[in-house]
């Protein structure tokens, strides 16, 4: 708060300090939540949200809170409503938002405020030297998957202790989790009924207006100018979201962001002598680097556990294709032939692992590739069977 009112005040000269307060909303990081014990989860939520509720200066505007379970799967309505009730708890059971800021005066918290201005500043200095955020952006993201790494690391050394995964670890059995998994299973008849529902949606709207709407779209995008009232007509007109994105890729090409993981060997090899020694091996039976494709199919966006495999098979001698987030089993097929992959990971936390990968499966066969694949991520038992069934080689979970 007190960084950004500095930077307001001198950077861009705002002076009334009404204008320069922090206003902002904030996810609650569901990083630290866990596969094993998952019922801990529920207190890392709210410790968690007291980080950005306590403080009435930094207090968020929005908090958005995980589910317990969102290392299992997708949460169901009732888990959602869990974590929406510790909010409503906070704020209406206890007597916080009454006083001011708990911390004022509070010399260890000024303390801790001043040494995290110090570092900010100095890592803002550097982004500005490499020529701002958007010049720095795979800067920034290679730091992220780095320091994810050195998390993680931390943690398999028991350096760093989390409760139910390398410490404390007997547990007895979770009433949480029942037949269901403690997760939401979607029918897969949800999304026949929801293209068929799209199907009549594009027969009954003026087609006309649609192909106006969208050729204006168009031209708005060519020239330059703000698409905002095209968009805004397009959407009265009908055009759905599929539509309005296929004319902006059409236009502008497809976006695809920093991965965080680049080409280099870092300085992490410590302890990986015999794995590093054995993918040497195997790469001198096979006449060229081990090359290993990590694929994350769908449109799940947690990339956190791609990412460190990636990074981790690099370090261990491996040759790397990783392009990202949201790739289409025909775009990983496509890679998988271009690259030469020996073998195939897939990387998938949205629930939908059974239908991509299928189709993935399927579209190998049908190019005659005959790659391993491996899959992680959150696999019930009885969905493992049926990935296995499929030709998976080996499925890996928390």
């Amino acid at each position: 708060v007190d960084l950004w009112d500095e930077i307001c005040e001198t950077r861009y000269g705002v002076e009334d300090p009404k204008f320069r307060r922090f206003r902002y909303g904030v996810q609650v990081n569901s990083l630290g939540l866990t596969e094993q014990q998952p019922e801990n989860n529920v207190y890392r939520i709210l410790i968690e949200m007291l980080a950005v509720t306590l403080s009435k200066k930094a207090r968020a505007r929005a908090v958005q809170l995980p589910a317990w379970n969102e290392a299992l799967g997708l949460p169901r309505p009732w888990d959602q409503q869990w974590s929406m009730r510790m909010q409503q708890i906070m704020a209406f059971e206890t007597d916080l938002l009454e006083y001011g800021d708990l911390f004022d005066g509070n010399p260890v918290i000024d303390a801790k405020v001043e040494e995290l201005k110090v570092g900010a500043r100095a890592e803002l200095a550097s982004l500005g030297a490499m020529g701002g955020a958007i010049a720095a952006i795979d800067y920034m993201k290679g730091r992220l998957v780095e320091s994810n790494a050195d998390r993680l690391g931390a943690i398999e050394r028991g350096e760093t202790v989390v409760v139910g995964v390398n410490k404390y670890t007997a547990s007895e059995p979770s009433p949480l989790v029942g037949e269901d998994g403690g997760i939401m299973v979607v029918d897969p008849a949800v999304e026949q009924g929801q293209i068929t529902r799209l199907g009549i949606w594009r027969a009954e709207r003026d087609s006309g207006a649609v192909a106006a709407a969208l050729a204006e779209l168009r031209a708005a995008s060519v020239a330059g100018r703000n698409v905002m009232p095209a968009s805004i007509a397009a959407a009265k007109a009908g055009v759905t979201t599929g539509e309005w994105a296929g004319v902006m890729r059409a236009v502008h090409g497809e976006y695809r962001g920093p991965t965080g993981v680049s080409g280099a060997v870092s300085n992490k090899t410590e302890g990986l002598d015999d794995i590093r020694d054995a993918v040497d091996l195997v790469s001198d039976k096979l006449g060229r680097r081990l090359k290993f494709l990590v694929g994350k199919p769908g449109l799940d966006g947690h990339s956190n556990g791609a990412e460190q495999i990636a990074f981790r098979a690099r370090d261990c001698g491996m040759d790397i294709t990783y392009d990202g987030i949201r790739l289409t089993p025909a775009e990983i097929v496509a890679a998988a032939r271009n690259d030469d992959a020996h073998v195939i990971g897939l990387s998938i936390l949205s629930g939908s692992h059974v239908p991509l990968i299928k189709e993935v499966m399927e579209r190998l066969r049908d190019e005659g590739l005959d790659v391993p694949v491996l899959v992680g991520g959150i696999i019930p038992d009885e969905d493992r069977v049926t990935l296995l069934g499929y030709g998976v080689a080996r499925v890996y979970t928390p």
